[in-house]
């Protein structure tokens, strides 16, 4: 039976594919017998605190191979984890502070639009605003991202050192120093998603205590 609400019948067709989908996921909750979603219906105990790009094609849970409840999620064009944003703070906040969660991971990706956008000329709207905080990594770092004459390993590199940057936002913030002063069992890496393969590359920056940081940045 046709909605009234669609003038658009392709629109139509692929928002019953999305109930569609849901209905196929009802199926599988409904004939586990595992008892997961029961006990994920009384609360959440995830370890890891995932701080990924809103990219449709790097999801959470499939590329750590984890399930329902086992990753708490943030989100937003690039992983970028800045100090000013209220949003991710407050996720923050709430997966070190009331959750525990172990891990906090910022997790790019290669080809990366957000990144690739930044080092671009152009204007793309709104979004520009958001992506002067990637022009300010280019800027760091334009030595290094200069010497790189092909496009596709500019980006790419640009992804490592954005993602290193966001690592270190994380670990000068109020809320992981905090918390490195009471817990000996948290630590933020910073990882970058291959897309060609699924590999989840780990870039070798685990923080876990604030003597990492420089002296000027570790809050006593």
């Amino acid at each position: 039976m046709s909605n009234k609400a669609f003038k658009n019948p392709i629109l139509e067709e692929t928002f019953n594919r999305i109930k569609a989908g849901n209905d196929a996921w009802v199926n599988e909750v409904a004939s586990d017998t595992t008892g997961l979603f029961k006990e994920l219906a009384k609360g959440q105990r995830p370890e890891i605190l995932w701080i990924g790009c809103a990219d449709s094609r790097v999801p959470a849970n499939q590329i750590t191979h984890t399930r329902p409840g086992d990753v708490f999620v943030h989100r937003n064009i690039a992983n970028m984890c800045i100090h000013s944003d209220m949003n991710m703070l407050s996720v923050l906040d709430y997966a070190v502070n009331v959750l525990k969660v172990k891990h906090v991971i910022v997790a790019g990706h290669y080809g990366c639009g957000g990144v690739a956008a930044a080092l671009s000329q152009k204007q793309f709207g709104l979004i520009d605003n958001w992506l002067c905080h990637i022009k300010d990594v280019y800027r760091l770092h334009k030595g290094e991202i200069d010497a790189i004459t092909d496009s596709t390993a500019k980006v790419n590199r640009l992804v490592e050192l954005n993602v290193a940057e966001q690592v270190f936002n994380l670990c000068t913030s109020t809320i992981i120093q905090n918390a490195w002063k009471e817990r000996d069992d948290l630590a933020v890496h910073g990882m970058v998603i291959e897309l060609e393969t699924g590999r989840l590359i780990d870039l070798d920056l685990t923080f876990t205590e604030s003597t990492q940081l420089d002296d000027v940045f570790a809050y006593k």
